[in-house]
């Protein structure tokens, strides 16, 4: 099942998906920059590809935490990449009163972890008339997102992703079950893996992360049936204001894509033919 984020942006249609951009909408230049790079590597490889930029970090380790622009001025940042570069547009809502002013400019809304089976929260996100991407929670089997799923379609809405982002395992660690992929294939739904911030190593005082993994896990998350990839860049990854232990660096991703273009080209052909095989037969 597709997902139509705009008319030149569908998920789920045969061609690898991305979802990218920076953690945080830090200002309008680094989104701007990030955001035109991002479109240059979509055009080159022919891949559909959403910008994500978040607008407020409502889930910090530390109350000194850099949080964000906030509603207004984050919007306006992402406002101006969708109009400069021509890309979708994605953030996250944290309460069902920013659902109608953040669908003025998102394309997709997505729903926090944490956040995934808060029910007004749902339905104001589907009544939007907008797709979602939900992130399962680390605290969620797979196949319980059945239930956001069915709280978002019974509320009419569009289009639905749900996000793999590792379950917690230990005080320090997150483990990416490789099963969700098959396990969340619900009807009408496309999977998304979220290839950074499964790579986060929670719990201290500064949540850190090991971005080197972000290749391999991503590889066999797109051979296990991911039909999207989620994944943060900044330019300087040392310097951003969050996230900065697992956000790829940006001169990076093209190569990344490249590689995981190959297996997701691998593992679909094949089955593609099988299916045109066994509608002849």
């Amino acid at each position: 099942m597709a997902v139509v984020i705009d008319p030149r942006t569908t998920f789920g249609a045969g061609r690898l998906g991305v979802i990218a951009g920076p953690c945080v909408a830090e200002d309008r230049g680094l989104c701007l920059e990030v955001a035109t790079e991002l479109r240059r590597i979509g055009e080159l490889l022919g891949l559909p590809l959403v910008f994500k930029s978040s607008y407020a970090k409502e889930n910090r380790s530390s109350i000194d935490s850099y949080r964000g622009p906030g509603l207004a001025a984050g919007l306006a940042i992402l406002a101006a990449v969708r109009e400069r570069t021509g890309l979708p547009v994605l953030s996250d809502i944290h309460a069902p009163e920013e659902a109608q002013p953040a669908a003025g400019v998102l394309d997709v809304l997505q729903i926090p972890a944490f956040l995934c089976r808060q029910t007004p929260l749902l339905l104001a996100a589907a009544a939007t008339g907008k797709p979602v991407n939900v992130k399962k929670g680390q605290f969620v089997a797979p196949e319980d997102m059945r239930g956001a799923v069915e709280k978002l379609a019974r509320a009419g809405c569009p289009g639905i992703l749900l996000t793999e982002r590792g379950v917690s395992f230990g005080y320090h660690d997150l483990v990416v079950d490789m099963r969700s992929f098959t396990r969340m294939a619900f009807p009408g739904v496309v999977t998304v893996y979220d290839a950074t911030h499964s790579l986060q190593t929670p719990g201290g005082a500064v949540t850190g992360g090991r971005r080197e993994f972000a290749l391999p896990l991503a590889r066999a998350a797109v051979a296990a049936g991911a039909e999207v990839v989620f994944l943060e860049t900044h330019p300087e990854p040392a310097r951003a204001k969050s996230d900065a232990a697992t956000q790829l660096p940006l001169a990076s991703v093209e190569n990344l894509l490249r590689a995981l273009e190959r297996v997701h080209a691998a593992v679909v052909a094949p089955r593609e033919a099988a299916i045109a095989e066994g509608r002849r037969g």
